[in-house]
């Protein structure tokens, strides 16, 4: 395996050691358990999972794998702060759009050459692009991997408080 090679490994597998960890947090809660925040003033958790998943769902256009599976997240998750929002999914559906969005992404990441993984990402240029080479797919990955850490530091901060749920 190259240099190269072993570098792109083991940023897939930050990025899958994020996404199991993410779904291995919320998926076990319960609709109530999904109701508490993180602080006092803060956001659910149920939208932080939301959150997440729309996030990661813009990837497919901006890596160019494809189209959004779920934009109708954004409203939601992203747009709109907690508690501001439109009705937000329930847990179940949250679990069944996240696997989709996070299997598709698997799906392409897993099968990207070295090459790939430093083409540029749609939202860049050509020539910004030949001055910045470093606004490829991978480092897209690799902010996307931070950003799902950062939230579920968050996210464990809520310790729910049910009965054997709650990982930290």
């Amino acid at each position: 395996m190259t240099a190269e090679q072993q570098l792109i490994d083991a940023g897939l597998r930050a990025w899958k050691d994020s996404v199991d960890r993410i779904e291995s947090f919320f998926q076990p809660l319960s609709e109530e358990q999904l109701e508490q925040v993180v602080a006092p003033g803060r956001n659910r958790l149920r939208y932080l999972w939301g959150h997440i998943a729309s996030v990661n769902d813009a990837l497919l256009p901006l890596l160019g794998i494809g189209s959004r599976l779920h934009p109708a997240l954004d409203a939601m998750f992203v747009a709109n702060a907690d508690r501001h929002s439109p009705a937000l999914l329930l847990g179940s559906a949250l679990e069944q759009v996240s696997g989709e969005i996070h299997g598709a992404l698997w799906a392409a990441f897993s099968r990207w050459s070295a090459q790939d993984w430093l083409a540029k990402h749609t939202a860049v240029s050509d020539e910004d692009f030949r001055r910045e080479p470093h606004r490829n797919r991978f480092t897209v990955m690799l902010n996307r991997t931070t950003h799902m850490a950062v939230h579920y530091g968050q996210a464990v901060l809520a310790r729910p408080r049910t009965r054997g749920v709650g990982r930290g």
